[in-house]
C-alpha cells in the first residue's frame, strides 16, 4: 500500500455505521442512500484488504477487525468535529442561555432585564421557559432558576429567594359590607390557585390553624393566568409574594392575613458542574444575587 492514508469519504461514512451499527441509520445521518454507504463501505474494504462488517439477512455488525479499527479512529473524527466548531463560533457571540418558569419570568426577571443590559451590554440574552427539569447535558441552556429543594443531580444550586406563599386578592374584594375582612370570609369567595401549587392553600389554611375553611377551587393552568384571575375580582389566590411586589406596589394586588409563610421550596439559580463557568454566566449571577437580596420578601 504506496500511501497509507485511506480515502476520507469512505472512512467518514464507516466511522458513521460503525457508531449507529446500521447501514440504513448511516445513510439517514448522512443524507445518502442505503445502497451509496455500501459502496463506500465496499471502496473501504477493499483498499484495506479487510472485513469490516459482517453482512447479515437485513443488518450488519463489525468484525473484531472492524471493531479495533473504529475504536481507533472515532477520536479523530471527535477532535475534528470539535476543531471545526470551534473555527464557525470563533468571533461569533453566544447568548446567554437562561431557562426559567414562565411566572418568573413574567413577574419577576423580565422587568428586571434592562437593569442588566444597562450593566452589561455586549451580553446577549436568550429565554426559554419550562416547567420540566433542565437537563444540560441535552439542553443548550447555561443556567436555570427552577422552583425546588435545591437537589439537582450534576448541578450547582445556589438559593436566590425562598418561596414565601399568602393569600392576595383585588382591592375591590375589601370593599362594601360583604368584603373580605377575616380568614373565616375566604369561605365566602372563590378560592384560586394553579395546577402546579395544588398544595398552597391547604398548606396556607392549616399553618393558620383554619383548615375547615378550605372549599373547592378554581384551577388555572398558570400562575400568570391565576393572578389576572384575581386581578379582575374573581376571587382569591395563594401567591408567591416574592414575585408580586410590583403588583403590590401598584395596587392591582393586595396582600392579605399578615406575614407570608414558607412553602418549603425556594427558586435557585441552578448550572452544570461538569463545565468550566463563563464570564458571561459569572457577570449574571453577580447582578442575580444583587437583584434578589435587595427583592426578597421575609417570611414570618
Amino acid at each position: 500500500m504506496s500511501n497509507a492514508f485511506p480515502p476520507l469519504n469512505p472512512l467518514r461514512v464507516f466511522e458513521v455505521a460503525a457508531r449507529t451499527g446500521s447501514f440504513t441509520a448511516a445513510a439517514e445521518e448522512m443524507r445518502v442512500t442505503q445502497s451509496a454507504v455500501s459502496r463506500q463501505i465496499a471502496t473501504l474494504e477493499g483498499y484495506l484488504g479487510l472485513r469490516l462488517f459482517e453482512r447479515g439477512r437485513g443488518s450488519v455488525s463489525l468484525t473484531a477487525t472492524g471493531e479495533s479499527y473504529r475504536r481507533q479512529i472515532a477520536p479523530a473524527f471527535e477532535l475534528i468535529g470539535s476543531a471545526t466548531q470551534q473555527l464557525v463560533t470563533q468571533g461569533r457571540v453566544e447568548p446567554l442561555r437562561i431557562r426559567v418558569y414562565t411566572i418568573f419570568a413574567a413577574k419577576w426577571l423580565i422587568r428586571r432585564l434592562p437593569r442588566f443590559r444597562a450593566q452589561y451590554p455586549k451580553i446577549k440574552v436568550h429565554l426559554d421557559n419550562a416547567v420540566a427539569p433542565v437537563d444540560f447535558s441535552k439542553d443548550r441552556i447555561d443556567i436555570a432558576i427552577p422552583l425546588g429543594d435545591g437537589n439537582w443531580p450534576g448541578t450547582e444550586a445556589e438559593l436566590l429567594f425562598k418561596d414565601v406563599i399568602q393569600p392576595v386578592c383585588s382591592p375591590q374584594l375589601l370593599k362594601g359590607d360583604k368584603s373580605l375582612k377575616t380568614i373565616d370570609d375566604l369561605s365566602r369567595f372563590q378560592l384560586l390557585h394553579s395546577r402546579y401549587r395544588k398544595k398552597d392553600w391547604p398548606h396556607w389554611l392549616e399553618a393558620m390553624g383554619k383548615s375547615e375553611v378550605m372549599k373547592e377551587t378554581m384551577t388555572f393552568p398558570t400562575s400568570v393566568l391565576t393572578y389576572q384571575a384575581a386581578m379582575e375580582g374573581i376571587g382569591v389566590a395563594i401567591g408567591q409574594v416574592n414575585l408580586l411586589g410590583e403588583d403590590f406596589a401598584s395596587g392591582t394586588l393586595v396582600p392579605l392575613f399578615g406575614p407570608p409563610i414558607e412553602s418549603g421550596l425556594g427558586y435557585y439559580a441552578v448550572w452544570p458542574n461538569d463545565r468550566p463557568v463563563s464570564q458571561k454566566l459569572r457577570s449574571f449571577l453577580s447582578w442575580l444575587r444583587k437583584e434578589t437580596a435587595a427583592a426578597a420578601v421575609k417570611p414570618a
